[in-house]
C-alpha cells in the first residue's frame, strides 16, 4: 500500500521537513484509513518517512488500523525512484502487506515504476499494489498490479 502524506501547511516559519498537517489533512487521513479498514485487509505494519507530515499521516493510519506504531526510514524523504525501489526491496520479510507513507513526486514515480499505471497521487491518496513475487527483495519494474486507488478528492 502506497500512501501520500495528507495535506500539510505551506506557511512560512517551517523547514520543509517539519511542516505539520493542516486540520483538513488530519481529517482526510482519518477518513481514508476508516474507509480502507471497512473495505479491505489492512497492512500489518506502516513504514514512513520521518518528516513530520508523513509521520503524522502514518500514525493516524496505524491508529485507525489498530496496528503497531509506524517504523521510519529516512531514505523515503525526498526519495527518487532508485531509492524507492531500495526501500521496497528492504521491507521486513516477515510481513506480507505493508503500507509505505511518502512524498511526491517520488511516490507517484514509484507507483508508475511498479505498475506501469500513470496516476497522480494527490495528498492522502492510497494505492494498493499486489505482486506475484514471494519476497520484497525480488520486486522490480512493472512487477505490480494496481488493485485499488482512492483519494479524498475522489
Amino acid at each position: 500500500m502506497l500512501i501520500r502524506h495528507a495535506k500539510a501547511t505551506h506557511e512560512s516559519g517551517y523547514a520543509d521537513f517539519d511542516r505539520p498537517l493542516k486540520s483538513t489533512g488530519i481529517q482526510d487521513a482519518a477518513l481514508m484509513a476508516t474507509l480502507l479498514r471497512g473495505r479491505m485487509e489492512i497492512p500489518e505494519v506502516v513504514v514512513t518517512s520521518p518528516a513530520l507530515r508523513t509521520l503524522t499521516t502514518a500514525e493516524i493510519f496505524a491508529n485507525q488500523f489498530k496496528i503497531p506504531a509506524p517504523l521510519t526510514d529516512k531514505r523515503i524523504y525526498e526519495a527518487a525512484e532508485n531509492t524507492w525501489i531500495k526501500v521496497i526491496n528492504s521491507l521486513p520479510a516477515n510481513h506480507d502487506f505493508i503500507a509505505v507513507v511518502g512524498h511526491n513526486p517520488g511516490i507517484s514515480q514509484i507507483l508508475y515504476y511498479l505498475t506501469g499505471q500513470v496516476k497522480d497521487m494527490p495528498t492522502c491518496a492510497v494505492a494498493v499494489v499486489t505482486f506475484e513475487n514471494n519476497d520484497w527483495q525480488s520486486i522490480d519494474e512493472e512487477d505490480g498490479k494496481l488493485v485499488h486507488f482512492d483519494s479524498p478528492k475522489g
